[in-house]
């Protein structure tokens, strides 16, 4: 095969809203899935770009070329989730056709952002967008504001943030403490901002596929994860309550922010040990139990316990010299157990390091000597 024919539907409104199973291959099933499309949801433009692909396998196949066309589909959660999931898909095509190189159709910027992990497995000859002419009413004011409302991922950066400010000077209005509303509804906004500007709708998204993933197929990954979860808020209750308490006591002007900080993470560092631990644990028994190899996922908890030795002793000596808290041990004691837990973090990572470049260097003395043997 020369061509082929790749239609992307990144946030796949193909799944989503017809019910469509991807990767469509052939022109028959994508114009049977492109109808269903456009029946379900006669706006989406998505139906538009397999329309377009299939215009320009036409083209090909009148020329003589030997083309097929395709549609890829990722997740409602577009970013890592999605383009994984187009990735996995993708690889999976390029074992079943020999093609040389390939055509790019999108109906925007956003599919266009897969160029590069289509490129990297495929040469690509030409990026086609699809661009759907609309009368001037459509055009208007009024009807994008409504369609960019109705755009979750619009909608979710928008409403979201006015939600919880809403929700927050409501229950201070309600506690007759509207003072505090400002700093409530700063707050909120702020983590709102660092979660979406830091890429953890990506991770969450991640790990709660992970999650349904474990659960139907039955894994006792599904348990560990859950179990690292309630560690998790175990952890951060803990280092909320150690905080509380001297805040109430000498607020932040007395403790300073840095101390408190420092208070929080001696608290529930090893709780977040303990909930990284048992998430990895879980992989690592779905691994046994499935007969595959378990080793090159024993590095990870090699590299947490070294971390946690390094805050933990850190944030020991801290305290110890602090000068509004002395309730710690001493700045000599404390030093001892800073060197002594840096020397153990540092022993301790280098084995996860020899794991690691232990299994590396098998993975790569395996893939020579089948190339040389051709298995």
């Amino acid at each position: 095969m020369e061509t082929l024919i790749i239609c992307i539907d990144r946030d796949n409104d193909l799944g989503e809203k017809a019910k469509v199973t991807t990767p469509v291959i052939g022109r028959e099933k994508n114009i049977e899935a492109a109808v269903k499309l456009a029946t379900a949801d006669p706006e989406d433009s998505d139906t538009n770009t397999i329309f377009g692909g299939i215009k320009v396998l036409d083209d090909l196949r009148a020329k003589g070329m030997d083309a097929e066309i395709i549609s890829l589909a990722g997740d409602k959660n577009i970013g890592i989730l999605s383009d994984q999931k187009i990735s996995q898909q993708f690889d999976k095509i390029l074992k079943e056709f020999d093609a040389k190189s390939a055509i790019f159709i999108s109906d925007g910027a956003e599919d266009e952002t897969l160029v590069p992990i289509i490129q990297s497995r495929i040469k690509i000859d030409s990026v086609k967008r699809i661009v759907v002419m609309q009368s001037a009413n459509l055009e208007s004011t009024y009807y994008i504001l409504k369609h960019a409302f109705s755009d979750p991922k619009i909608s979710h950066t928008f409403f979201v943030p006015m939600g919880l400010a809403s929700i927050i000077y409501a229950l201070f209005l309600l506690a007759n403490y509207p003072e505090g509303a400002v700093i409530g509804i700063l707050a909120a906004v702020g983590l709102y901002m660092l979660y979406r500007g830091f890429g953890l709708d990506d991770a969450f998204a991640v790990f709660t596929d992970r999650m349904n993933t474990s659960f139907y197929r039955g894994k006792i990954s599904f348990i560990t994860y859950t179990s690292a979860v309630l560690i998790g808020v175990i952890a951060t209750v803990q280092g909320v309550v150690e905080v509380w308490g001297y805040y109430n006591n000498g607020g932040v002007w007395y403790y300073g922010s840095l101390t408190l900080i420092t208070v929080f993470i001696n608290a529930s560092i090893w709780w977040f040990v303990a909930a990284a631990l048992f998430a990895n644990f879980g992989n690592i028994l779905d691994l046994r139990m499935n007969g595959k190899l378990i080793i090159r996922h024993l590095s990870p908890t090699f590299f947490v316990i070294s971390l946690g030795l390094l805050f933990w002793s850190a944030s020991t000596y801290l305290l110890s010299i602090s000068s509004v808290i002395n309730i710690y041990t001493t700045p000599e004691v404390a030093l001892q157990y800073l060197v002594y837990s840096t020397v153990s973090a540092i022993i301790i990572a280098l084995i996860g390091i020899k794991i690691s470049t232990g299994v590396r260097d098998a993975d790569t003395k395996g893939t020579t000597e089948s190339a040389r043997t051709g298995f």
